[in-house]
């Protein structure tokens, strides 16, 4: 897969094809914008706000490190295995790792400065997460550009979904509830009824329920919500 700079806005359709990053990308662009403001609105002078935004910011740091993981051993092995390369996103993900690395020190810095550099060490971390922010934007969106269109070029629908089926049962319950949390409110409606309709056919009740009360209705609105019960058939 060679990269050539393109316009932004050369973006293909989808036509019916399946979307193997759109509902986790747009998860991890909702849960990203999130917290940069949520960064730079945080008052470092007073521990409890500085304790609660590190907290939100080591989870999305896990997310997004488990999420470079994903890809690295299901997407980018198999576009490997039939001749494609990914060197340009391989090489986005060891930068992310990196920046992972430095966020992670940033945040340290913080818990250990002393009060009177708090504000400025937590100015460096905002100022640090948004350029790793912006980095991984630019990314999210060659994958669904440039590399997307590989996996078209190479894999059927029922392959890919195969792939996306082999991502999820890696991970633990507790993981793939985390993703649902950043997922479904950043969905639109139909893809939020779409994926957990196909929950719901497949996955044992229980399980759906946990996904439905731990995941789902936390993150939505009433309105939202009663929109989604609606199309699932379910009560409110």
């Amino acid at each position: 897969m060679t990269h050539t700079p393109t316009s932004i806005t050369a973006i293909p359709d989808l036509n019916g094809r399946f979307d193997l990053y759109g509902a986790v990308h747009k998860g991890l662009r909702k849960a990203g914008c999130e917290l940069l403001v949520r960064l730079g609105s945080t008052d470092f002078d007073q521990s409890e706000d500085t304790e609660d935004v590190l907290a939100l910011l080591r989870t999305y740091l896990t997310l997004a490190a488990s999420h470079a993981c994903h890809e690295d051993e299901h997407i980018h092995a198999a576009l490997a295995a039939r001749g494609a390369s990914t060197d340009t996103v391989d090489h986005q993900h060891d930068d992310h790792r990196e920046a992972f690395d430095q966020l992670e020190a940033l945040a340290r810095a913080v818990e250990t400065a002393w009060p009177m550099h708090r504000r400025a060490t937590g100015r460096k971390l905002y100022l640090a997460f948004a350029v790793y922010l912006a980095e991984d934007l630019a990314h999210m969106h060659e994958e669904e550009t440039v590399t997307a269109r590989a996996l078209w070029n190479r894999f059927t629908d029922d392959e890919l979904s195969a792939i996306e089926m082999r991502i999820v049962s890696s991970l633990s319950p507790e993981t793939n509830m985390a993703f649902m949390r950043i997922m479904i409110p950043a969905m639109n409606p139909l893809e939020r009824a779409d994926m957990l309709g196909a929950m719901q056919k497949l996955a044992p009740p229980e399980i759906f329920d946990a996904v439905i009360e731990f995941a789902v209705r936390p993150a939505l609105d009433t309105k939202a919500f009663g929109d989604l019960a609606g199309r699932l058939k379910r009560a409110a």
